[in-house]
């Protein structure tokens, strides 16, 4: 029973990681606005910022596929909950102390990611190697948390900026940071299995051999498109769809497209031991492709919105999924394989968004018609799911 009670904690420790990793992605972009009444940091410096989180995250992930197995798990994992917080903190003085704001704000962006790379890539393995039943499952459930902490964090922001007023955002960011800080109690102290036994786990040249390999890599690239084209774009495309305020924007958009995203998450990993998840895959991808369709090319606002909405619903499983069906088809791919995937995700979250921003800017700035481009990465993912499903069945 005490063992039970354990690896109750060793998940409530991931759920708090990832809801560490939604803080560190969605709190800094609602100060976009700030930092440029503030600080007079340019729009073209703004963009610069996720591009810098990702950038540093795909960093992070490749170079754990090489040391993390040296330095151990629970080290590892400590490390990112202090990077972190300790980012966050900075977050609230190192860009007033500093005689370029925008370098100071760079830097903490940049510690603070190193902290979320290594939470992406060690928290899904972490999960794996626990004795739970149904790993699908447990692993769409944990990564709800990641929704669910946007939420929180879009919501609980947003109505801080109102009550307290946006000129005391230092203090709400010392706040946020107090999660990843008491988190390295939960991880120093809770059971920590490892997910693959010494000397039995492939290695990168292994990996690379393997066809299959390339087949995941696509899944997840096509995977992280089709979350962050509209996660990144949907405040933007619900200001410009319904012509409604920033707030309303981030409410509506960003933080309805988490909601429904958790939701779906949170379903999977409820009734999940009762569905086949390459078919749930199959019909989330479609499901997909219709949400961006719907989006991009319906007449009425409040319709674009449920487009958007959709959109969140259907890419929910698809993280967690292709890595659950990855980690199957491969179970000694071990550290190498979480950390490629978790790089091949984050290319596709960065590679999405801007194909959609480039595209809306050639076709004369219209969101509408960068969100039509951003079809092919579900299509991409339904072939590379049916494709995965017929060599299984070889």
């Amino acid at each position: 029973m005490n063992e039970i009670k354990n690896y109750n904690r060793t998940k409530l420790a991931c759920y708090m990681g990832f809801i560490t990793q939604a803080i560190s992605a969605n709190f800094v972009p609602l100060l976009f606005l700030t930092f440029y009444r503030s600080y007079g940091i340019s729009y073209s410096e703004l963009a610069l910022i996720p591009l810098v989180f990702y950038v540093t995250q795909l960093i992070v992930d490749f170079l754990c596929a090489k040391f993390v197995d040296k330095i151990g798990y629970r080290k590892s994992i400590i490390i990112a909950q202090i990077t972190s917080g300790i980012g966050l903190v900075m977050m609230s003085f190192v860009p007033d102390i500093c005689t370029n704001s925008f370098v100071g704000i760079l830097l903490c962006v940049v510690i603070y990611s190193v902290g979320s790379g290594l939470i992406e890539v060690l928290c899904s393995p972490i999960i794996e190697a626990c004795p739970f039943e149904n790993k699908a499952s447990m692993m769409s459930l944990l990564h709800s948390f990641y929704c669910w902490g946007a939420v929180g964090t879009i919501v609980l922001s947003s109505a801080f900026f109102v009550i307290f007023g946006t000129e005391n955002w230092r203090v709400l960011v010392c706040l946020w940071a107090i999660i990843p800080l008491y988190n390295v109690f939960n991880f120093a102290t809770c059971p920590i299995e490892p997910i693959v036994e010494n000397g039995e786990s492939m290695t990168i040249l292994q990996l690379f051999k393997t066809k299959i390999f390339y087949l995941f890599v696509l899944l997840m690239i096509c995977t992280g498109a089709s979350e962050a084209s509209m996660a990144q774009w949907a405040s933007a495309f619900a200001e410009s769809s319904l012509g409604v305020t920033k707030t309303m924007g981030d409410l509506l958009g960003a933080c309805g497209f988490a909601a429904f995203m958790g939701i779906s998450r949170s379903l999977y990993g409820k009734y999940g031991a009762k569905i086949d998840l390459s078919k749930f895959m199959i019909a989330s991808g479609i499901l997909c492709l219709c949400s961006y369709l719907l989006a991009a090319l319906a007449h009425l606002p409040v319709m674009n919105l449920v487009g958007c909405m959709l959109c969140g619903f259907s890419v929910g499983i698809m993280w967690p999924g292709s890595i659950s069906i990855s980690s199957s088809k491969l179970p000694k791919g071990g550290t190498a394989l979480f950390a490629f995937l978790a790089l091949a995700g984050d290319v596709g979250g960065a590679l999405g968004p801007a194909i959609v921003g480039n595209v809306s800017q050639l076709m004369g700035e219209n969101i509408k018609n960068g969100l039509l481009a951003g079809i092919c990465f579900p299509i991409f993912l339904v072939i590379s799911v049916v494709i995965i499903k017929r060599k299984e069945k070889q």
